[in-house]
């Protein structure tokens, strides 16, 4: 074949930048690798660049007796950049096939990062399919403070699913950080006599052959760290609240006595949340409740928070909270989790306060009056510092205090409005702490950097309260 350069051929070999040239055209001229990470300094390879997930199509299968898991997932996909090559996170499991657009694509493996080579490069905003087929026995992580998060197998066989921070990718590839919201159908095939819950409302359930597959749709915006397909052996309810709002529990039957008093309350929340917060935002509610005594601790898996006992009013007071702050208000960057935590917290001071228990404000006095040398002052609610301190004491309980210094601050009026305005503006998308420093002073008409400086970023105990 003849050269359309006029040069030798060595010559031009022999000049990097030209070499970056034909390279960059073989791969379709001007395309990029995805970044194998979204930027959060707290885990900086979770989650990915160069797309976004629109939709995620899972279809799984689950065998107790062998914990085994097939998987196929089904991710609409739009390019942000041209892309020669994009990373999905996939921790362990064998992955069996990957196509693009129906036709096979290269695939490789480091870590927990999937690296997806198309064999043309995709152009910066079209809208694509991957599929990519695996499976195994999931093994969860254990997060940088030693809890375990991800698809959590219990003893029984049974499956406790909860992915913060960075779970998600051990039971689907993904792009696994909050900047990135998709919504989900979930399907999950298992045997007869065990149940699996997920996010949204249940649209179908078949049984033939033994095996029931439990199909779900979250049709709201979902950080994939708050999906779920958590399975047991439940006793299940559903109703309608008197609002309209359908709700599903499953409930372990170990824990359903204890849990049924508790998960009785949860249309008054959602009534009270909902006048002092704005709008529910999902279509549906509920809880998913287990008996995993090691696991620790309860999650806000959308629409349906999962607990690893029965909960008590406070801890559903909190879950649920977090349907408005940190699920559909979500995080830009992990350092910023006050936002889900504090303002959490915050409610159950607001409910306790309602149901005959201290005010806000005699909550705020009581943590103040605690030593400098206990750990709520051992860094600030808005900067943790790393992934090991996500969910200390200051992020949940100092950032509660951050919300009623602001209320003492500004007054009730400005103060709810407030909040209600953060839930509603940011609805279906993101917040950082610098947006609701500026709706804070924008609303209230104050200057508040001083308080924020202090209460929120400030180093040790704070000299006056």
């Amino acid at each position: 074949m003849a050269s359309k350069f006029s040069r030798p051929l060595l010559a031009l070999v022999a000049t990097p930048v030209l070499t970056a040239l034909l390279v960059g055209a073989s791969q379709g001229g001007g395309a990029t690798p995805g970044a194998p990470g979204a930027g959060d300094p707290y885990f900086p390879l979770s989650g990915n660049g160069g797309y976004h997930v629109l939709h995620y199509g899972l279809d799984l299968g689950y065998t107790p007796a062998t914990r085994q898991l097939e998987g196929t997932a089904d991710l609409t996909v739009t390019a942000t950049q041209k892309l020669s090559s994009f990373n999905l996170d996939l921790s362990g499991l064998n992955v069996g096939s990957v196509r693009i657009d129906g036709k096979q694509a290269a695939f490789s493996r480091s870590g927990a990062e999937l690296k997806v080579t198309p064999k043309h490069a995709l152009d910066r905003g079209r809208k694509f399919h991957v599929v990519v087929t695996y499976s195994g026995v999931p093994a969860n992580v254990i997060d940088p403070d030693g809890s375990p998060d991800g698809w959590i197998i219990q003893p029984d066989d049974s499956v406790f699913v909860a992915n913060e921070p960075q779970g998600a990718m051990t039971w689907f590839p993904s792009n696994s950080h909050p900047k990135d919201k998709s919504t989900y159908d979930v399907a999950v095939t298992v045997p007869d006599g065990w149940t699996a819950v997920s996010n949204g409302r249940l649209r179908d359930r078949r049984s033939q052959h033994g095996k029931t597959t439990f199909s779900w749709r979250e049709s709201q915006p979902m950080a994939a760290y708050l999906a779920t397909a958590s399975i047991a052996k439940f006793q299940t309810e559903q109703y309608v609240t008197a609002g309209g709002i359908p709700v599903y529990n499953a409930v372990v039957p170990s824990q359903a006595e204890e849990a049924a008093p508790v998960l009785a309350q949860l249309p008054a929340i959602i009534d009270a949340q909902t006048k002092l917060f704005g709008k529910y935002p999902f279509d549906s509610a509920g809880a998913i409740v287990e008996d995993a005594p090691d696991v620790g601790y309860a999650l806000e898996t959308q629409t349906r928070p999962i607990y690893d006992r029965a909960p008590d009013i406070d801890t559903l007071v909190h879950e649920t909270a977090h349907q408005w702050f940190g699920n559909s208000v979500s995080l830009t960057k992990w350092q910023d989790i006050w936002l889900n935590e504090g303002f959490a917290t915050y409610a159950e001071w607001l409910w306790d306060a309602d149901h005959g228990g201290s005010s806000t404000a005699q909550k705020f006095a009581d943590d103040y009056a605690l030593p400098a040398t206990d750990r709520l002052w051992a860094f600030p609610a808005g900067d943790p510092g790393d992934g090991a301190h996500l969910f200390a004491k200051p992020p949940y309980e100092r950032g509660a205090m951050v919300l009623e210094k602001l209320r003492q601050t500004v007054g009730d009026k400005d103060f709810f409005a407030i909040l209600k305005a953060w839930a509603t503006d940011h609805r279906y998308g993101h917040g950082d702490s610098a947006q609701f420093i500026a709706l804070s002073e924008k609303i209230s008409g104050e200057q508040l950097d001083a308080m924020f400086a202090t209460w929120l970023y400030g180093q040790g105990k704070p000299a006056t309260p």
